[in-house]
């Protein structure tokens, strides 16, 4: 499955985007799919994840509260909707999928798509 992620921008703190992760190649309804972020000079940060099935969610405690992560399998989309943003969530976001297995292990998810910058202003 190829994975491409959009949405990402400048925004004010307080402010809100949604970012959403397009696949092709396979339907993503066989997929958990996470979102993941990385800071220059940070470790890239397990953010959400949607479960293949049944839709449990996870969320970092970072962004609990604040972001909620959603798909579309009609569309083959993943979705990111973040509110309330805080110049500490300036950073390239990512998606990726896991088949199988624990939707909460990290190590777990590939296909990389491209990141799409998020930039919040204080």
């Amino acid at each position: 499955v190829q994975l491409q992620a959009s949405g990402g921008g400048l925004v004010q703190a307080g402010g809100s985007l949604r970012l959403a992760c397009a696949a092709s190649g396979r339907t993503l309804s066989l997929y958990s799919m996470g979102w993941f972020r990385q800071a220059p000079g940070k470790e890239r940060e397990f953010v959400a994840a949607i479960r293949w099935a049944g839709g449990i969610t996870y969320y970092a405690d970072s962004v609990k509260g604040r972001f909620t992560i959603s798909r579309d399998n009609a569309q083959n989309t993943v979705y990111l909707q973040m509110n309330s943003l805080k110049p500490e969530d300036t950073a390239a976001y990512y998606c990726a999928a896991a088949f199988g297995g624990d939707f909460l292990d990290r190590r777990r998810y590939g296909n990389w798509g491209q990141g799409t910058l998020v930039t919040v202003s204080s």
